[in-house]
Protein backbone atom coordinates (compact mmCIF):
# COMPACT_ATOMS: atom_id res chain seq x y z
CA UNK A 1 0.00 0.00 0.00
CA UNK A 2 1.27 3.44 -0.96
CA UNK A 3 0.83 6.13 1.71
CA UNK A 4 0.73 9.82 0.81
CA UNK A 5 0.48 12.87 3.06
CA UNK A 6 0.57 15.55 0.36
CA UNK A 7 -1.96 16.38 -2.34
CA UNK A 8 0.40 16.82 -5.27
CA UNK A 9 2.28 13.57 -4.75
CA UNK A 10 -1.00 11.62 -4.58
CA UNK A 11 -2.26 13.36 -7.71
CA UNK A 12 0.91 12.47 -9.59
CA UNK A 13 0.60 8.81 -8.58
CA UNK A 14 -3.07 8.59 -9.55
CA UNK A 15 -2.47 10.39 -12.86
CA UNK A 16 -0.03 7.60 -13.74
CA UNK A 17 -2.72 5.02 -12.96
CA UNK A 18 -5.23 6.82 -15.19
CA UNK A 19 -2.81 6.96 -18.08
CA UNK A 20 -2.80 3.17 -18.22
CA UNK A 21 -6.60 3.02 -18.06
CA UNK A 22 -7.13 2.16 -14.39
CA UNK A 23 -10.55 2.80 -12.87
CA UNK A 24 -10.25 4.42 -9.43
CA UNK A 25 -12.50 3.76 -6.44
CA UNK A 26 -12.47 5.92 -3.33
CA UNK A 27 -13.52 5.43 0.31
CA UNK A 28 -13.21 8.57 2.49
CA UNK A 29 -12.99 7.96 6.25
CA UNK A 30 -12.00 9.63 9.51
CA UNK A 31 -10.00 6.58 10.56
CA UNK A 32 -10.46 4.33 13.61
CA UNK A 33 -11.39 1.70 11.07
CA UNK A 34 -13.68 -1.22 11.85
CA UNK A 35 -15.21 -4.07 9.83
CA UNK A 36 -17.77 -1.72 8.32
CA UNK A 37 -15.03 0.42 6.78
CA UNK A 38 -13.25 -2.67 5.48
CA UNK A 39 -16.51 -3.76 3.82
CA UNK A 40 -16.57 -0.41 1.99
CA UNK A 41 -13.03 -1.04 0.72
CA UNK A 42 -14.02 -4.52 -0.46
CA UNK A 43 -17.09 -3.17 -2.24
CA UNK A 44 -14.96 -0.56 -4.00
CA UNK A 45 -12.48 -3.28 -5.01
CA UNK A 46 -15.26 -5.26 -6.69
CA UNK A 47 -15.90 -2.54 -9.31
CA UNK A 48 -12.57 -0.73 -9.61
CA UNK A 49 -8.97 -1.51 -10.58
CA UNK A 50 -7.45 0.38 -7.66
CA UNK A 51 -8.87 1.75 -4.41
CA UNK A 52 -7.88 4.88 -2.53
CA UNK A 53 -8.81 5.34 1.14
CA UNK A 54 -8.46 8.65 2.94
CA UNK A 55 -8.08 9.18 6.68
CA UNK A 56 -8.72 12.73 7.83
CA UNK A 57 -10.49 13.83 11.01
CA UNK A 58 -12.23 16.87 9.57
CA UNK A 59 -12.48 19.66 12.11
CA UNK A 60 -14.87 21.60 9.86
CA UNK A 61 -17.71 19.15 10.53
CA UNK A 62 -17.41 19.14 14.33
CA UNK A 63 -19.35 21.61 16.47
CA UNK A 64 -17.92 23.64 19.35
CA UNK A 65 -18.86 21.12 22.03
CA UNK A 66 -18.32 17.95 20.00
CA UNK A 67 -15.61 15.32 20.20
CA UNK A 68 -12.96 16.42 17.67
CA UNK A 69 -10.21 16.42 20.32
CA UNK A 70 -11.02 12.96 21.66
CA UNK A 71 -12.05 11.33 18.37
CA UNK A 72 -10.01 8.10 18.21
CA UNK A 73 -6.91 8.36 16.04
CA UNK A 74 -5.50 4.89 15.39
CA UNK A 75 -3.34 5.41 12.32
CA UNK A 76 -0.96 2.46 12.75
CA UNK A 77 -3.77 -0.03 13.34
CA UNK A 78 -5.71 1.49 10.44
CA UNK A 79 -2.73 1.01 8.13
CA UNK A 80 -2.46 -2.66 9.07
CA UNK A 81 -6.15 -3.23 8.36
CA UNK A 82 -5.93 -1.49 5.00
CA UNK A 83 -2.82 -3.45 4.02
CA UNK A 84 -4.53 -6.70 5.00
CA UNK A 85 -7.54 -5.98 2.76
CA UNK A 86 -5.32 -4.97 -0.16
CA UNK A 87 -6.05 -1.24 -0.33
CA UNK A 88 -3.77 0.35 -2.93
CA UNK A 89 -3.41 3.94 -1.74
CA UNK A 90 -3.90 5.74 1.57
CA UNK A 91 -4.17 9.53 1.69
CA UNK A 92 -3.48 10.88 5.19
CA UNK A 93 -3.13 14.68 5.09
CA UNK A 94 -2.79 16.96 8.09
CA UNK A 95 -4.95 20.03 8.75
CA UNK A 96 -2.55 22.44 7.05
CA UNK A 97 -2.51 20.33 3.88
CA UNK A 98 -6.32 20.25 3.64
CA UNK A 99 -6.96 23.78 4.90
CA UNK A 100 -3.83 25.81 4.05
CA UNK A 101 -5.61 29.12 4.67
CA UNK A 102 -7.25 28.01 7.90
CA UNK A 103 -10.79 26.91 8.72
CA UNK A 104 -12.13 30.43 9.30
CA UNK A 105 -11.53 31.60 5.72
CA UNK A 106 -12.07 28.25 3.97
CA UNK A 107 -14.39 28.41 0.96
CA UNK A 108 -17.50 26.39 1.85
CA UNK A 109 -19.77 24.11 -0.17
CA UNK A 110 -23.39 24.50 0.97
CA UNK A 111 -26.26 22.18 0.15
CA UNK A 112 -29.40 24.20 0.96
CA UNK A 113 -31.69 21.20 1.27
CA UNK A 114 -31.73 18.23 3.70
CA UNK A 115 -29.02 19.74 5.91
CA UNK A 116 -31.03 21.54 8.62
CA UNK A 117 -33.16 18.56 9.68
CA UNK A 118 -32.41 15.31 11.55
CA UNK A 119 -28.67 15.32 12.37
CA UNK A 120 -28.38 18.80 10.88
CA UNK A 121 -30.85 20.21 13.40
CA UNK A 122 -28.77 19.12 16.40
CA UNK A 123 -25.39 19.60 14.69
CA UNK A 124 -25.60 23.01 12.95
CA UNK A 125 -22.86 23.44 10.36
CA UNK A 126 -22.03 19.73 10.33
CA UNK A 127 -23.10 19.02 6.77
CA UNK A 128 -21.45 22.17 5.48
CA UNK A 129 -18.24 20.70 6.84
CA UNK A 130 -19.00 17.34 5.22
CA UNK A 131 -19.83 18.70 1.77
CA UNK A 132 -16.80 20.98 1.82
CA UNK A 133 -14.29 18.28 2.73
CA UNK A 134 -15.84 15.68 0.41
CA UNK A 135 -15.69 18.16 -2.48
CA UNK A 136 -12.02 18.81 -1.72
CA UNK A 137 -11.29 15.07 -1.53
CA UNK A 138 -13.13 14.43 -4.80
CA UNK A 139 -11.08 17.18 -6.45
CA UNK A 140 -7.87 15.66 -5.09
CA UNK A 141 -8.54 11.98 -5.87
CA UNK A 142 -10.83 12.45 -8.93
CA UNK A 143 -12.33 8.98 -8.45
CA UNK A 144 -14.60 7.19 -10.89
CA UNK A 145 -16.61 5.85 -7.95
CA UNK A 146 -16.92 6.70 -4.26
CA UNK A 147 -18.47 4.32 -1.73
CA UNK A 148 -20.37 5.52 1.34
CA UNK A 149 -22.15 3.52 4.03
CA UNK A 150 -25.94 3.68 4.38
CA UNK A 151 -25.61 4.01 8.17
CA UNK A 152 -24.98 7.73 7.64
CA UNK A 153 -28.08 7.91 5.45
CA UNK A 154 -28.52 11.68 5.61
CA UNK A 155 -24.88 12.20 4.69
CA UNK A 156 -25.31 9.86 1.72
CA UNK A 157 -28.43 11.72 0.55
CA UNK A 158 -26.73 15.11 0.88
CA UNK A 159 -23.62 13.97 -1.02
CA UNK A 160 -25.76 12.50 -3.80
CA UNK A 161 -27.58 15.83 -4.13
CA UNK A 162 -24.30 17.77 -4.08
CA UNK A 163 -22.81 15.59 -6.82
CA UNK A 164 -25.94 16.00 -8.94
CA UNK A 165 -26.14 19.76 -8.43
CA UNK A 166 -22.43 20.39 -9.10
CA UNK A 167 -22.22 17.98 -12.09
CA UNK A 168 -19.41 16.01 -10.50
CA UNK A 169 -18.14 13.11 -12.60
CA UNK A 170 -18.18 10.55 -9.80
CA UNK A 171 -20.52 7.63 -9.23
CA UNK A 172 -21.84 7.50 -5.65
CA UNK A 173 -22.41 3.96 -4.42
CA UNK A 174 -24.22 3.03 -1.22
CA UNK A 175 -22.94 0.14 0.90
CA UNK A 176 -25.13 -1.81 3.35
CA UNK A 177 -24.91 -1.21 7.09
CA UNK A 178 -22.41 -3.49 8.80
CA UNK A 179 -23.72 -4.64 12.19
CA UNK A 180 -22.56 -6.23 15.40
CA UNK A 181 -24.00 -9.65 16.29
CA UNK A 182 -26.82 -8.02 18.30
CA UNK A 183 -27.81 -5.67 15.47
CA UNK A 184 -26.00 -2.52 16.61
CA UNK A 185 -24.69 -0.59 13.62
CA UNK A 186 -20.90 -0.51 13.61
CA UNK A 187 -19.50 2.93 14.38
CA UNK A 188 -16.24 4.40 15.60
CA UNK A 189 -18.23 5.99 18.42
CA UNK A 190 -19.34 2.59 19.75
CA UNK A 191 -16.02 2.60 21.60
CA UNK A 192 -17.42 5.37 23.81
CA UNK A 193 -20.24 3.16 25.16
CA UNK A 194 -20.13 2.27 28.82
CA UNK A 195 -20.42 -1.43 29.74
CA UNK A 196 -23.77 -0.95 31.47
CA UNK A 197 -25.37 0.61 28.37
CA UNK A 198 -23.87 -1.67 25.71
CA UNK A 199 -26.55 -4.33 26.19
CA UNK A 200 -29.36 -1.79 25.88
CA UNK A 201 -28.29 0.24 22.84
CA UNK A 202 -29.74 -2.34 20.45
CA UNK A 203 -33.08 -0.76 21.32
CA UNK A 204 -32.54 1.81 18.57
CA UNK A 205 -32.51 -0.91 15.91
CA UNK A 206 -35.38 -2.74 17.64
CA UNK A 207 -37.51 0.41 17.56
CA UNK A 208 -36.65 1.09 13.91
CA UNK A 209 -37.67 -2.43 12.94
CA UNK A 210 -40.87 -2.12 14.98
CA UNK A 211 -41.77 1.11 13.14
CA UNK A 212 -41.04 -0.51 9.77
CA UNK A 213 -43.30 -3.43 10.67
CA UNK A 214 -46.10 -1.04 11.61
CA UNK A 215 -45.84 0.75 8.25
CA UNK A 216 -45.67 -2.48 6.26
CA UNK A 217 -48.83 -3.61 8.07
CA UNK A 218 -50.66 -0.53 6.77
CA UNK A 219 -50.34 1.91 9.67
CA UNK A 220 -49.93 5.41 8.22
CA UNK A 221 -50.26 7.36 11.45
CA UNK A 222 -46.62 8.32 11.29
CA UNK A 223 -46.78 10.85 14.14
CA UNK A 224 -48.09 8.22 16.54
CA UNK A 225 -45.48 5.68 15.41
CA UNK A 226 -42.70 8.22 15.96
CA UNK A 227 -43.96 9.11 19.44
CA UNK A 228 -44.22 5.48 20.48
CA UNK A 229 -40.73 4.71 19.17
CA UNK A 230 -39.30 7.64 21.15
CA UNK A 231 -41.07 6.29 24.24
CA UNK A 232 -39.40 2.94 23.66
CA UNK A 233 -35.97 4.61 23.58
CA UNK A 234 -36.73 6.58 26.74
CA UNK A 235 -37.93 3.39 28.42
CA UNK A 236 -34.58 1.78 27.65
CA UNK A 237 -32.80 4.64 29.39
CA UNK A 238 -31.79 6.83 26.45
CA UNK A 239 -32.59 10.36 25.28
CA UNK A 240 -33.92 10.49 21.73
CA UNK A 241 -32.48 13.13 19.43
CA UNK A 242 -34.97 12.35 16.68
CA UNK A 243 -37.04 9.48 15.32
CA UNK A 244 -38.40 10.43 11.90
CA UNK A 245 -40.25 8.69 9.10
CA UNK A 246 -39.11 10.31 5.86
CA UNK A 247 -39.28 10.22 2.10
CA UNK A 248 -36.14 8.30 1.15
CA UNK A 249 -34.95 10.81 -1.47
CA UNK A 250 -35.91 14.20 -0.04
CA UNK A 251 -35.81 13.38 3.71
CA UNK A 252 -39.02 15.38 4.07
CA UNK A 253 -41.67 13.89 6.41
CA UNK A 254 -43.17 10.91 4.60
CA UNK A 255 -46.53 11.35 2.89
CA UNK A 256 -49.16 8.65 3.21
CA UNK A 257 -48.72 7.63 -0.44
CA UNK A 258 -44.91 7.57 -0.49
CA UNK A 259 -43.56 4.26 -1.74
CA UNK A 260 -39.93 4.64 -0.66
CA UNK A 261 -39.62 5.42 3.04
CA UNK A 262 -36.61 5.64 5.33
CA UNK A 263 -36.99 5.64 9.10
CA UNK A 264 -34.11 7.42 10.81
CA UNK A 265 -33.29 7.49 14.50
CA UNK A 266 -30.66 9.08 16.71
CA UNK A 267 -30.28 8.86 20.48
CA UNK A 268 -27.92 9.94 23.20
CA UNK A 269 -26.42 7.49 25.64
CA UNK A 270 -24.46 8.67 28.66
CA UNK A 271 -21.31 8.74 26.57
CA UNK A 272 -22.19 8.71 22.87
CA UNK A 273 -24.67 9.74 20.20
CA UNK A 274 -25.77 6.83 17.99
CA UNK A 275 -27.61 6.86 14.66
CA UNK A 276 -29.27 4.15 12.60
CA UNK A 277 -31.94 3.76 9.92
CA UNK A 278 -34.15 1.32 8.06
CA UNK A 279 -35.49 1.76 4.52
CA UNK A 280 -38.61 0.11 3.16
CA UNK A 281 -40.29 -0.01 -0.25
CA UNK A 282 -44.06 -0.34 -0.41
CA UNK A 283 -46.15 -1.63 -3.29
Amino acid sequence: MHIYHHIQSLRDALDAERRVGKRIGFVPTMGNLHEGHIALIEQAQSTNDIVVCSIFVNGLQFGLNEDWDKYPRTFRDDCEKLKAVGCNYLFHPDDSEMYPNGLDTQTRVICPTMTDVLCGASRPGHFEGVTTVVTKLFNIVQPDEAVFGIKDYQQLAVIRRMVEDLCMAVQITAAPIHREADGLAMSSRNAYLKPDERERVKQLQVSLQWAAQQIRAGNRDFDVIELEAKSQLIGAGFRPDYFSICNSKTLQPAAHDDQCITILGAMFTASARLIDNVSIELN
